[in-house]
């Protein structure tokens, strides 16, 4: 796999019918080893060891609808009282960051309502903060550490 512009992990893999598998720390499962799984895991493990994010409040995969069809977020970030503050959308490292990302996650956030955005391919990273009283939002130089996250919660 490709490296990231994030720090090296080491990671439980295993090879089944020619396929590679990851295990998902958080999903506690092996699952197929792709580009955008990659980005997942390794920002998974950033939030968690370097960032200090309890790997017991994010959530892989969580489902929603959205337009009577069903979604999923990459990963949703909670607070301490259990509500949704986060959420992180992965891509490949072959797909650029753009509007069309931004927009995604934007859509995905009319469900959760979170004030943290982060979109990444591994390569590039982004958050941003809402501002629900004045509907704007504003990026940040970096991801910031899981507690000045949760001073929102």
């Amino acid at each position: 796999m490709q490296a990231l512009n994030l720090p090296t992990y080491l990671f439980n893999t295993k090879s089944e019918n020619g396929r590679t598998y990851i295990l998902d720390t958080i999903r506690k499962k092996y699952v197929l080893l792709t580009p955008e799984e990659w980005v997942r895991q390794h920002i998974i493990r950033y939030l968690s060891d370097e960032k200090k994010y309890p790997a017991s409040l994010m959530s892989v995969e969580t489902g929603f609808t959205y337009n009577k069809l069903q979604r999923r977020t990459d990963v949703l970030i909670y607070g301490r009282s259990g509500n949704a503050i986060g959420i992180i959308e992965c891509k490949a490292p072959s797909v650029k960051l753009n509007s069309l990302v931004f927009d995604q996650i934007l859509r995905y956030n009319l469900n959760f309502k979170v004030p943290y955005l982060i979109i990444t391919n591994g390569l590039q990273h982004y958050c941003c903060k809402l501002n629900f009283e004045t509907s704007g939002y504003n990026f940040l130089k970096e991801i910031p550490e899981y507690e000045s996250l949760i001073a929102v919660d």
